[in-house]
């Protein structure tokens, strides 16, 4: 029996194939936008280099914006948004301060660098490989969040599924007030209705929230000139500090994580 040809607008789904299974550029090469005019104005030099044909390049790229673009408001892309105009309202993030990197499966999703945090769009979004930490997705015109080592340490360390990193004044104001007493690198609180929302830790054995009279207790490392530079410390604190959720940074601001989104946000709301 004579096969039925597929329609001519339908694109065969080995073409797409091809391109992802056979190219060791594709995890590494997207544009910001998938539009008709970008993509007339490509740089011929740009797919000569990858040695990909225009229509090559134009699946390839395709593939990469599937990642952000969804109408679901819970798609990360779309949550990180939210997130950072909330955070925005606050006086957490002003200015381009600031990020949050949500993990969804083997993908990190992160907010960039360099972009107005009430102005955000799904679009602006990096999406990195947890397993090889390569970007799956990387916006030609901006660049990565100096916070991606940092964010990488809690989901990598503490298995977390959010880490949100603000600018809080409050945050900043914590850590001068704790050098100024001597109390150095850890910021500790009780008898404060607040803490009640706070895990006391992690397994089976630290299972619950903190009550009213027990102690809260938050790790203060020092700050660095350069955001990447506070990788190594930041990791230490983590581990010194078997039950944290949170880390502060002295005159800078605080990292905070969760297992989800949902506890990530309470917790820097607390």
């Amino acid at each position: 029996m004579r096969g039925t040809a597929a329609p001519k607008h339908v694109r065969p789904l080995s073409d797409s194939r091809k391109v992802r299974k056979h190219h060791p550029h594709f995890q590494h090469y997207t544009r910001p936008h998938l539009t008709r005019s970008t993509t007339n104005s490509l740089n011929k030099s740009t797919t000569q280099k990858l040695g990909l044909t225009q229509d090559q390049f134009t699946i390839m790229t395709s593939d990469a914006e599937a990642l952000v673009l969804s109408h679901d408001p819970h798609h990360p892309a779309n949550l990180i948004c939210e997130l950072c105009r909330k955070f925005y309202t606050h006086g957490w993030v002003t200015g381009t301060g600031g990020g949050t990197s949500i993990r969804h499966g083997e993908h990190l999703y992160i907010a960039p660098s360099g972009v107005q945090k009430e102005l955000m769009q799904p679009t602006d979004m990096f999406v990195m490989d947890f397993a090889t930490k390569s970007y799956l997705r990387r916006p030609q015109s901006l660049k990565p969040s100096a916070c991606t080592p940092l964010f990488y340490a809690a989901f990598s360390l503490r298995n977390a599924g959010c880490c949100i990193h603000t600018h809080s004044i409050s945050a900043v104001l914590v850590t001068l007030l704790c050098e100024a007493s001597g109390s150095g690198d850890v910021f500790e609180i009780e008898q404060i209705e607040q803490i009640k929302g706070v895990p006391r830790g992690y397994g089976e054995e630290r299972k619950g929230n903190l009550g009213y009279y027990d102690r809260l207790r938050i790790p203060i490392i020092e700050n660095t000139a350069h955001e990447e530079d506070l990788k190594d410390t930041l990791e230490g604190a983590i581990k010194a500090w078997p039950d944290t959720y949170a880390v502060l940074v002295r005159r800078h601001g605080i990292y905070v994580w969760g297992k989800d989104v949902a506890q990530a946000k309470t917790l820097c709301e607390r």
